[in-house]
């Protein structure tokens, strides 16, 4: 067990994260004044300690105290309350209620998404909680499933939303400059990624995000990497999954715009969730799925967004005029020397003034006429990202190809022209030619090789082939299958059609089917009609007087 202040001992690890740990403590003592919650001597309690580089960092622990009484006063049900924030040396712990339950992203990996009310609800239950705290003035910034907490409560579960004031104190100057951003990509919103000016709208992007992921089981956007990740939310659009209603689709959509004052408040998207729940419900009347279908009317957006502290009013806002100094005459001489007005921004904030930053002594660049180090990294990054143009190569003029390809000639050519003022060199031949390439063997084997006399006659022409006729096909150039075989059974019925009727009518069928008598009679009948023909042809004739 390890002790964190004087009220308070570690016990298990909960969870790790980006920005820390969370532990399962026990409180020795009861806490004294300074604390938001005294608590009692054996309550369990949650605390989270911060990582040593952002206890290390002085900027970090400056607004770890200046933001102590806002994260205190923070309460809602639907927020897990902070108790105590601990100082010590290089420790910087939040002091939290211990929330026995799952968080969100866990209990969507081993049971699957909600079903289109559920998540509504749930989602509801959160903008309440993110409209608590904008207006108390705090932008949560890291708005994900592993930050929303779910407590079993009567057999439901209670969202509860934490790690507020967190990304607010790891987003400081001497972390940034290593980091691109301040939270999780896939969850991040447009201007976050950019650097603009960030507002309350930002949670209301994540909160789009996470009710998106709640009736699909994933986000909307991702990737390979962070930066492929990040493009998609600066350009691309969510697509539809089938198993949303329009209703639903609607609320995700509104909160998903790239342009931030587009986007409804925490109070609207609560409001509006909550009509959606109940017109997309089994048991929903006529009126509530009007209501439903009707939903963007009440998607307002936030007339006053609440802005992250430190952030500008607005993207190129300028200093407030200042007055000139004037002389003790009270008159303003222009023929004064200069004067140089002081900084208006915050202490330690960059000139406003100042281009590019100076150059170190001792490196290139330092002279009044040289370029400077930052315009030739921009002027190679734009190089980088200048697109490839795709043009046609012919085939003959390709360095790449190490045998050239026959090419049948239907005209005669004419004899190649030598030019001994030009011999071919060790590579692929000369590229002002447009002639195909001219390979040059390796050194030994030019070595190795006899010289060969030029030739001085033109090769004869090659005898050119018949042109064929092109083939003559059909004004109806579609193919029916089976149509073959289906001629040749028309062919063949009518050959046996024509072959019954003949011997039908030349046949003495029609006498033995007229007789009545069977086959073999009528066969036999035949056979005795045939052979007394034959004794009358073969006997003797009657005599003569």
């Amino acid at each position: 067990m390890r002790p964190v202040g004087s009220k308070y001992l570690l016990e298990e690890p909960l969870g790790r994260g980006a920005t820390g740990t969370v532990w399962r403590a026990r409180q020795r003592e009861t806490a004294g004044a300074e604390a938001a919650v005294p608590g009692q001597p054996g309550e369990t309690v949650a605390i989270k300690v911060l990582k040593e580089e952002l206890a290390n960092d002085a900027d970090v622990v400056m607004r770890f105290l200046r933001e102590r009484s806002v994260l205190l006063r923070l309460t809602h049900p639907n927020i897990v309350r902070v108790r105590d924030l601990v100082v010590e040396g290089d420790l910087l712990a939040l002091v939290m209620d211990l929330v026995d339950g799952p968080d969100l992203h866990r209990h969507l990996r081993e049971n699957g998404p909600f079903t289109p009310v559920a998540a509504a609800l749930l989602t509801a239950q959160i903008a309440d909680a993110l409209g608590a705290s904008h207006a108390d003035g705090v932008v949560h910034r890291d708005l994900k499933p592993a930050n929303v907490l779910l407590k079993q409560q009567g057999g439901e579960l209670y969202p509860m939303l934490t790690d507020f004031g967190i990304a607010r104190l790891a987003d400081s100057p001497g972390l940034t400059r290593t980091q691109e951003f301040v939270g999780t990509p896939a969850y991040i919103a447009p201007e976050s990624a950019e650097g603009r000016p960030q507002t309350s709208a930002v949670d209301i992007y994540g909160a789009g995000i996470l009710l998106y992921e709640l009736v699909t089981g994933r986000p909307p956007f991702s990737g390979a990497s962070a930066l492929e990740v990040l493009h998609q939310h600066l350009s691309a659009e969510p697509r539809r999954p089938s198993t949303v209603p329009d209703p639903l689709w609607t609320v995700i959509e509104r909160c998903l715009r790239k342009n931030p004052e587009e986007r409804p408040s925490a109070e609207n998207l609560a409001r509006g969730l909550r009509v959606v729940a109940e017109g997309i419900g089994v048991h929903a009347n006529s009126a509530q799925i009007a209501a439903a279908e009707n939903v963007g009317a009440l998607l307002a957006p936030d007339l006053a967004p609440a802005r992250v502290p430190g952030e500008p009013s607005a993207p190129g806002a300028s200093d407030p005029t200042q007055v000139l100094p004037q002389n003790p005459n009270g008159a303003y001489d222009p023929n004064a020397a200069t004067s140089v007005l002081p900084q208006t921004g915050p202490a330690g904030a960059a000139d406003p003034t100042a281009v590019m930053p100076p150059v170190p002594p001792g490196q290139p660049g330092g002279g009044p006429e040289d370029p400077h180090p930052w315009q030739n990294q921009l002027r190679a990054a734009r190089d980088r990202n200048e697109q490839t143009q795709v043009q046609y190569l012919d085939p003959s003029q390709d360095p790449l190809r190490r045998r050239p390809q026959r090419q049948v000639s239907r005209q005669p050519q004419q004899p190649p022209q030598h030019h001994p003022q030009q011999q071919p060199g060790p590579g692929y031949g000369y590229p002002q030619q447009p002639q195909p390439q001219q390979y040059a063997p390796p050194p030994e084997r030019q070595r190795r090789q006899a010289p060969q006399p030029p030739q001085r006659y033109a090769p004869p022409p090659e005898p050119q082939r018949p042109t064929r006729e092109p083939r003559r096909r059909s004004a109806n150039p579609m193919r029916i299958p089976g149509l073959g075989c289906l001629k040749g059974c028309l062919f063949t019925l009518l050959i046996l059609f024509v072959a019954s009727w003949l011997i039908w009518e030349l046949s003495p069928l029609q006498d033995w089917i007229g007789t009545g008598k069977g086959y073999w009679d009528q066969l036999s009948d035949w056979f005795g009609s045939v052979t007394g023909w034959i004794e009358k042809l073969g006997g003797p004739s009657e005599p003569t007087n």
